[in-house]
């Protein structure tokens, strides 16, 4: 490290033509900046100036010795004002990763980031397992849910509801459940068995009374756009995000189920390896993501 400063000051003391100029620039004295020319000469074994009491010359082996210096100098600066660039602007690749079922949600969000930014690509790793961020190389992962104390930075983005929903056929057939205790006559789609067996449904009524059902999916998956396509097709009852169904509880595709009940919901959240010095790519996805999903129906702020 000590010898790139060296070759630093000599190309400095080169461009200014004496030593006296290249310390007024360095803010440096000038015995400081002769100090670490002698030592490069020291070290190369070889004179790179000829000094008089009125001008510097430069040596041939100076001559050369300075056009590698100069390169190193002007790559150093262009490196500096790559990395102000990264952080001033959105450029380089932003590797996202998100469940399945919020991979929808990418496009909307994004794409006016990436029309305003030529320079910004995106790779989009979609998975519900929960991927490690250093070991993938994730600039940003959506999260939902308690996150796990780590040290990661995380920014709750918004929240959504879970509300229960059916096809308007099942409803047809077997009605609308007039009390959560109802709920345990319908077939349930739900998520693959948890720990305890079963799935857990907590709910409270208009008036805050609070109720709990244990219930047996007939039909589990471990994604929940599987489910959502099951329920659409009338195989039974589930548990939905507001902010994935509430076009189709709008269209008529699904109906919910105890629209007056709360079933509770679900915190998103924007998690970054990050905690400062976070590059713009990364901040201005975070902003548009919140905007974008804020903006949505069916989503809490």
């Amino acid at each position: 490290m000590d010898d790139l400063k060296r070759m630093a000051v000599f190309a400095t003391v080169v461009r200014h033509g004496s030593m006296s100029g290249a310390a007024r620039a360095l803010g440096l004295s000038t015995s400081a900046v002769s100090q670490q020319v002698r030592q490069l000469e020291r070290e190369g074994g070889v004179t790179l100036l000829h000094r008089s009491t009125r001008k510097l010359a430069l040596t041939e082996a100076g001559a050369r010795f300075h056009e590698q210096c100069a390169a190193l100098c002007a790559a150093a600066e262009q490196a500096r004002a790559e990395l102000a660039a990264s952080r001033d602007a959105p450029s380089g690749e932003l590797r996202l990763s998100a469940p399945v079922g919020f991979a929808r949600h990418v496009a909307p969000s994004l794409g006016g980031l990436l029309a305003a930014h030529p320079a910004l690509r995106l790779r989009l790793l979609v998975d519900d397992a929960t991927i490690d961020l250093i070991t993938a190389r994730i600039d940003l992962a959506i999260r939902f849910g308690r996150l796990a104390d780590s040290s990661w930075a995380a920014r709750r983005l918004c929240a959504m509801r879970w509300w229960l929903c059916a096809a308007p056929a099942w409803v047809e057939q077997h009605g609308q459940p007039p009390h959560p205790d109802s709920l345990l006559a319908h077939r349930w789609l739900g998520a693959t068995r948890g720990p305890g067996g079963g799935l857990l449904v907590e709910l409270r009524s208009p008036e805050g009374e609070a109720r709990s059902l244990r219930v047996e999916p007939r039909i589990a998956s471990n994604n929940q756009l599987s489910i959502q396509q099951m329920c659409e097709a009338g195989l039974g009852v589930a548990l939905m995000g507001s902010m994935d169904v509430h076009a189709d509880v709008q269209a008529g595709r699904l109906v919910r189920l105890l629209p007056d009940w709360s079933f509770g919901g679900l915190d998103i959240w924007a998690v970054t390896p990050q905690r400062d010095a976070q590059p713009a790519k990364v901040r201005q996805a975070i902003a548009a993501l919140a905007d974008y999903l804020r903006a949505l129906p069916g989503v809490v702020d």
